[in-house]
């Protein structure tokens, strides 16, 4: 298995090794004590989500406050650009991404960390995301960040998205500073002074 961090550290791109034979393939996603001891990455995963989305489909970007998630995002049919960003007020990162392109046949998964907002948007004519998360989803802890916010500028390799309502009406970065997370903790956010 190969850990590779990207341009924002904290946001991982991990390639599993692929055993393959004529039967098909064998790839071992997740296993806590080599993820620890090669990543330095100890995890607590509680929960697993999947989702299915049509081509042009942008979902994101979303963060969970008061119950920050980690997610370990892969993507088991078709394709999708999955993107990670800093969110956590004065980290060296704050509001700088990194993404990857996740497929059925690159088999790679990409770890965002808590304090971070994740999205991704479908390249495949389909795409179906699973997604392990360290934390359980908290309705009310939620909130969005708009896909194209210019001080973010993701180069997302989609131009006009099929999005939510809800993810189409998400605030700017800015416009939401004083709720996000403290750098380096996470969680419920000092109040700004």
């Amino acid at each position: 298995m190969k850990f590779t961090p990207t341009e924002v550290p904290e946001i991982v791109l991990v390639e599993p090794d692929v055993f393959r034979d004529e039967r098909g393939f064998f790839l071992e996603v997740f296993h806590e004590r080599r993820w620890a001891a090669e990543a330095g990455l100890t995890l607590r995963l509680v929960q697993d989500n999947h989702s299915r989305s049509r081509a042009g489909t942008l979902r994101g970007l979303h963060a969970q406050l008061r119950r920050p998630q980690g997610k370990l995002v892969r993507c088991t049919r078709g394709e999708i650009f999955d993107v990670g960003v800093d969110i956590r007020r004065g980290s060296p990162t704050f509001g700088r991404w990194a993404g990857a392109i996740l497929s059925e046949d690159n088999f790679r998964l990409l770890w965002v960390p808590e304090g971070f907002a994740h999205g991704f948007c479908v390249l495949s004519e389909a795409a179906e995301v699973q997604y392990k998360v360290t934390e359980f989803y908290d309705p009310g802890g939620e909130i969005g960040i708009a896909w194209n916010d210019p001080r973010i500028g993701i180069d997302w390799p989609i131009a006009a998205p099929l999005l939510s309502p809800r993810d189409a009406a998400a605030p700017r970065l800015d416009e939401i500073l004083d709720r996000l997370p403290v750098f380096p903790a996470v969680g419920v956010p000092e109040t700004a002074s």
